[in-house]
């Protein structure tokens, strides 16, 4: 039974990192050929998801990321696309339940401490003045230096599922 407890909790581990795209349809995502990033937003509590480093190496994913699916990245003047985002880490405690019994009966219920990663990457139409794309990426883990760890992996994940198929 420990067992099986155990690769539980390994399977969710493995696939602690969650991604979701919401878009609008009625947006035309071939006629967006140009990029800029504006300002992010770090909201972690946590002094070592708070600094410039973090922001830069996400601002570094993200041009990575969108030049490789075609994108350009406008040095200066206008773009087809203005790029914000904002990455932020909040202590919780949740509680999760397990058989408590050899045979399945009954339930145990513990309280486990983690901290959860989330980046939210905003695509904006600076003529429409509306949001066409979002991508949120959260990853749970117990540590903030691991949650740090999991940046490169959530900016690309992310931006994989740009632009959407309709």
């Amino acid at each position: 039974m420990r067992t099986l407890v155990i690769a539980l909790l390994a399977a969710t581990a493995a696939f602690g990192q969650k991604v979701s795209v919401e878009f609008d349809p009625a947006a035309t995502f071939a006629k967006y050929r140009t990029f800029a990033i504006g300002d992010g937003q770090l909201n972690s509590r946590n002094p070592a998801l708070n600094s410039e480093l973090v922001k830069k190496r996400i601002e570094t994913d993200i041009v990575r990321d969108l030049t490789a699916r075609g994108l350009t990245m406008a040095p200066s003047g206008p773009a087809d696309l203005n790029v914000r985002y904002t990455f932020g880490a909040a202590r919780e405690v949740k509680a999760e339940a397990y058989p408590a019994r050899w045979r399945g009966w009954g339930t145990r219920v513990v309280r486990v401490p983690y901290a959860e990663g989330t980046l939210v990457i905003d695509l904006r139409d600076p003529a429409s003045q509306s949001l066409v794309w979002r991508a949120i990426a959260t990853v749970e883990k117990s540590d903030a230096m691991k949650v740090e760890g999991k940046i490169d992996s959530m900016v690309g994940k992310a931006i994989k599922k740009f632009p959407p198929k309709p």
